[in-house]
C-alpha cells in the first residue's frame, strides 16, 4: 500500500496542485486509516482489503479517533480524504467500495457567527493564484469575485447580474437589484475596484457596456453555480470547514461592519433584507473575533489585495 499511497499523493501534489500543507494533511488521514486497520486486522491493509473494508471497519475508525480525542473537524476532513483517496483507488485500480459512502461524516458544531477566519481570506490569495495558475485572467476573475462580495456584502446572484457599465468610470457606489427586484445603492471601495479593473484588463472577452462582467472560460455569463465552484475549490484546496462559502463571504462583511459601529437599519439596507430580524441575527456574534476579522481581512485594511 506503501506505494499506492505514494502515488495518491503524488496525484494530488503534482495533477491537483494542492499546497504542501494540504497534501500533508492527506496524507497523515490516509496514514491513520492504514495504522488502524493493521490493528483492526492483525495485518497491514492490501489493495483488496481496501474494497473488502466494510461499514464497521469504518465506525470502528472513527470511534478510535473519538477515543484519542480527535477533534470532530480533524474526523470530517480525515473523511473527507478517505472519500478522496477511494475515488482515486477506483480510477488508477478500479477498487470500489461503496461502504465509504454510508458513513456520516461527525457534525461540527457550528458556531453562530459564520464570520471567515482572517488566516483563510488571505490564504484564498495564493491558493486562487495556484488553482489558476494555468490562466492569469481567471486568477483575477476568481478573486476579483471574491473581494466584491466579501468586500460589498453581496448575493451571488447580486454580483453576477452586474454588468461592465456598472462599474464603468469607478462610481463610488453600485446600484444593486436584490431579491424581488428591489434596488439598493452600495459604497464600493478602491480596492474591489483595483481587482475588478485588473480582471477587466485581461478577460479575453465580454467587453461590450451591456456584458455581464463575470464570463466563464467560454466567454458565456457566469453562472451561480460557477461562482459557488469558485469558492469549493478555495475550501477543498485550503482543507476549510463546510461553511467557507460565498454566503460565508457576504457574512464577514456583515458582521465587520457591524463591529464597525455600522447600525442595524443602515446594515439592513446594505445588506438588501427585507426584514430587520433577519439583520439581527449578525449581533449573536463573538465581537472581539468580528473586530480581529475587520482588522484583518476586510479589503479597507488591505489595500493591495490584487492578483499580481
Amino acid at each position: 500500500m506503501n506505494q499506492v499511497v505514494t502515488e495518491f499523493i503524488n496525484y494530488l501534489a503534482q495533477t491537483k496542485n494542492y499546497s504542501a500543507h494540504t497534501v500533508a494533511a492527506y496524507d497523515a488521514d490516509i496514514q491513520d486509516f492504514l495504522h488502524f486497520y493493521t490493528d483492526y486486522a492483525g495485518a497491514a491493509p492490501q489493495l483488496d482489503d481496501m474494497a473488502r473494508a466494510d461499514t464497521l471497519c469504518f465506525r470502528a475508525w472513527l470511534a478510535s479517533r473519538a477515543r484519542r480525542q480527535m477533534a470532530h473537524k480533524s474526523t470530517a476532513r480525515a473523511m473527507s480524504s478517505m472519500r478522496t483517496f477511494y475515488r482515486f483507488l477506483k480510477k488508477r485500480y478500479n477498487i470500489s467500495n461503496d461502504a465509504i459512502g454510508l458513513i456520516s461524516s461527525p457534525k461540527i458544531p457550528r458556531k453562530v457567527s459564520k464570520a471567515i477566519e482572517p488566516a483563510d481570506v488571505s490564504n484564498m490569495h495564493d491558493a486562487i493564484k495556484a488553482i489558476d495558475s494555468a490562466e492569469p485572467w481567471l486568477a483575477a476573475r476568481d478573486w476579483a469575485l471574491v473581494v466584491l462580495i466579501f468586500g460589498c456584502g453581496l448575493r451571488i446572484s447580486e454580483a453576477l447580474s452586474l454588468q461592465n457599465r456598472d462599474v464603468s468610470g469607478r462610481p463610488n457606489v453600485l446600484r444593486i437589484t436584490g431579491k424581488g427586484n428591489k434596488q439598493r445603492i452600495v459604497p464600493i471601495l478602491a480596492p474591489v475596484y483595483d481587482a475588478l479593473e485588473k480582471y477587466i484588463a485581461l478577460r479575453p472577452f465580454g467587453a461590450a457596456p451591456e456584458d455581464f462582467l463575470f464570463r466563464s472560460v467560454r466567454g458565456l455569463p457566469m453562472t451561480p453555480r460557477m461562482a459557488q465552484k469558485v469558492v469549493e475549490n478555495l475550501r477543498n484546496y485550503l482543507q476549510l470547514p463546510d461553511y467557507v462559502t460565498p454566503h460565508a463571504l457576504r457574512h464577514t462583511f456583515a458582521t465587520a461592519l457591524l463591529s464597525g459601529g455600522a447600525d442595524l437599519r443602515s446594515l439592513q439596507e446594505l445588506l438588501g433584507h427585507s426584514s430587520l430580524s433577519t439583520t439581527q441575527l449578525y449581533t449573536r456574534v463573538n465581537m472581539d473575533e468580528i473586530a480581529n476579522i475587520y482588522a484583518h481581512a476586510h479589503p479597507r485594511s488591505n489595500p493591495h489585495s490584487d492578483i499580481e
